[in-house]
């Protein structure tokens, strides 16, 4: 009987060894030496620092950036997965064509080619949805999620930011609309930023008709560039927000089809990569973008840019199977410093 547990005694010992020891730091020493960036997480480093993944794509709000596929996960790789929201979900919707808005073109007519954001922002300055004045408030009532996430979407570690912070300045200077608010909802008797997103956008279409609360660069008293919120009647947050409300009230306009992976997000939510042809799908508006920020001639820019985002792609297995594909996290990055000289 010695015998026998003696021999499981060492089974269970070499057992041990052999899977919980050796096999892991077999792994670990294979992964280091042969797959070592895999390894590390696929890091993406700018000036010798990480920024990112290469298999997690990062949000991008400036229109001089290419932007990634809808993240049903809102581009957090602990969240990962699909939303299962249906196609009538106006919060995806509203993912969608904020996308959109500011590089969506007509595809006939006299403005075959042409972007929609300038009629958008044209449409939105007579202050007027479905002929009633106030298209801003009109908006929040309509859609209160959205204006929410309007508040919350800079906030960092719980931290707000720009757009919660110049909310939480107006609830200061504002208690009375406050004070009601709490009247109709007296189970949240000290309201978050967010839980006043219609009183604030009411407020603000009164004081600022035809105007929108967008974050705009401006250089302070030390030199510095900085951003604060100011009242707009143009721009691309104009032309994302109300694309769809535009699309609304001009249900016959023929605006040219986009690639698939622009409106669909994956089953993970994460989607760090879009296709080729979304990449040269929002070219036009990227390089009118870094025309503008620069003061370079935007034939030239266009061409600059479609030279590096067809150098980035690449298609998988060598082109044997899928599609040209780039990553967006990357080409962002390589333009921005391709054009950091000419920014300063």
């Amino acid at each position: 009987m010695f015998q026998h547990l003696r021999a499981c005694l060492l089974l269970l010992i070499f057992t041990v060894v052999l899977c919980c020891v050796a096999y892991p730091l077999t792994l670990l020493a294979v992964g280091k030496l042969v797959f070592r960036h895999q390894a590390d997480g696929s890091l993406v480093t700018h000036d010798g620092k990480p920024i990112g993944s290469r298999l997690i794509a990062q949000p991008f709000t400036a229109a001089e950036f290419f932007q990634p596929r809808p993240s049903a996960a809102s581009y957090n790789a602990t969240a990962s997965g699909a939303t299962n929201w249906s196609a009538s979900n106006y919060l995806l919707r509203d993912r969608v064509a904020r996308q959109l808005g500011p590089i969506a073109k007509y595809a006939g007519g006299s403005k075959k080619g042409q972007p929609v954001g300038p009629d958008i922002e044209a449409w939105f300055q007579k202050d007027l949805l479905g002929g009633k004045p106030g298209i801003v408030a009109q908006w929040a009532k309509l859609h209160n999620g959205v204006a929410q996430n309007w508040i919350k979407n800079d906030m960092t570690n719980g931290q707000y930011g720009l757009n919660g912070k110049y909310v939480a300045e107006w609830q200061k200077a504002h208690q009375a609309e406050v004070d009601a608010w709490i009247k109709d909802n007296p189970g949240t008797p000290e309201p978050k930023p967010e839980d006043l997103a219609v009183p604030f956008f009411v407020s603000f279409s009164k004081a600022h008709p035809g105007m929108f609360p967008s974050a705009v660069e401006h250089k302070a008293a030390d030199g510095k560039t900085e951003k604060q919120i100011v009242p707009v009647k143009e721009g691309s947050d104009i032309q994302a927000a109300f694309f769809d409300l535009w699309l609304g009230e001009h249900p016959g306009v023929d605006i040219e089809k986009v690639p698939g992976d622009a409106v669909t997000a994956s089953g993970s939510g994460l989607d760090p990569h879009i296709t080729l042809d979304n990449a040269l799908w929002q070219l036009d508006g990227v390089a009118a973008a870094w025309a503008k920020k620069t003061g370079g001639d935007e034939k030239t820019v266009r061409g600059e840019i479609e030279k590096l985002v067809r150098e980035k792609s690449f298609a998988p297995l060598g082109g044997l199977a899928g599609v040209p594909l780039a990553n967006v996290l990357e080409i962002n990055l390589a333009l921005q410093e391709y054009y950091q000289k000419a920014i300063k």
